[in-house]
């Protein structure tokens, strides 16, 4: 199948079109910075732009992964969060309505569904999200693009019959949080595979099974996150005393932080729940909590990437 993935050159892209060959599709990048994967550098915000490449290439479906990310806030107007997440998405469903795809995959982003309040964590209890959690009220620009893009989603799935699956990504960047810096860089992105991190194989393998399932599941939006281990009964005490939980889980996990001279959360405040995309889809990603305490207790690599200096191509 000839696929169309925007954000080529990008980290998850970088993985994705590999995935997608391997597969057995044929790859068509596109990408507004020049990368191994990116055959036509260009926005998707042009329309004339995605009109000839969706036709002159014969796309039978779209990976539409590129987008201006949070980081991206302190660099880029509003406008441009606009015209590319918005203006980029809706140019790419119709253009694939016209040209006559077949399947529709949209990277969407768990960040969305947190509302000021929930990242404040002002709630006496850790928040368990998933698709069916609301109402959204997205905190930034990036948020409000993203879910204005899911919309336009629904809209020409629902106008056209165009099988579309969003799927709302957890964390899964390679450099610091622009917003933590209290711990480390592994250490608190080995404590998010508890609530809301993902390796970006797994992202990348959760687009090609929505790639492949979307003309039978025709419309749905799934949370895409390593399986956290709690339940829902355990949101107070998440909350009030996390390591608590994580002991009674993962006996070990202490000491074997404690040979890193790493920490572990004393609290969580959300927990993102991807128990939809496992039932409907069979995907469960690869890597979870308990792959990194193997790691720690092995001696082995950690079993996710960090790259405190990673740059987007972009920029």
């Amino acid at each position: 199948m000839r696929i169309l993935l925007t954000g080529s050159s990008g980290w998850l892209g970088r993985y994705l079109a590999p995935m997608l060959r391997e597969a057995g599709h044929q790859v068509v990048g596109l990408d507004v910075a020049p990368g191994p994967d990116t055959r036509i550098v260009g926005s998707v915000a042009n329309r004339a732009l995605i009109d000839r490449v969706m036709f002159s290439h014969g796309i039978e479906g779209v990976i539409h992964a590129a987008a201006l990310h949070k980081p991206d806030i302190v660099r880029y107007p509003r406008q441009a969060f606009v015209d590319v997440n918005v203006t980029g998405t809706l140019n790419l469903l119709e253009a694939a309505v016209a040209a006559g795809a077949d399947r529709f995959v949209f990277t969407s982003t768990t960040s969305l569904m947190i509302t000021q309040a929930i990242r404040d964590e002002t709630a006496d209890e850790a928040v368990w999200l998933d698709e069916a959690s609301g109402p959204l009220k997205p905190r930034n620009i990036y948020g409000v693009t993203k879910r204005s893009a899911e919309e336009l989603c629904r809209l020409v799935h629902g106008e056209t019959g165009l099988p579309v699956i969003v799927l709302r990504t957890s964390r899964f960047f390679p450099e610091d949080d622009d917003t933590h810096r209290d711990l480390s860089g592994e250490n608190m992105k080995a404590n998010e595979f508890l609530n809301r991190r993902l390796t970006v194989e797994d992202c990348a393998r959760a687009h090609i099974v929505a790639l492949d399932r979307a003309p039978a599941i025709r419309f749905r939006t799934y949370v895409v996150s390593a399986p956290t281990p709690f339940a829902r009964s355990d949101v107070a005490q998440l909350k009030q005393d996390a390591p608590a939980v994580i002991a009674r889980l993962f006996p070990d996990a202490a000491e074997l932080y404690a040979s890193r001279n790493w920490h572990l959360p004393r609290h969580i405040g959300r927990v993102y729940d991807a128990g939809a995309i496992e039932r409907d889809l069979r995907f469960r990603c690869a890597t979870d909590f308990a792959a990194i305490l193997a790691a720690l207790r092995e001696g082995a690599p950690l079993p996710f990437e960090h790259d405190a200096t990673y740059v987007s191509p972009k920029e």
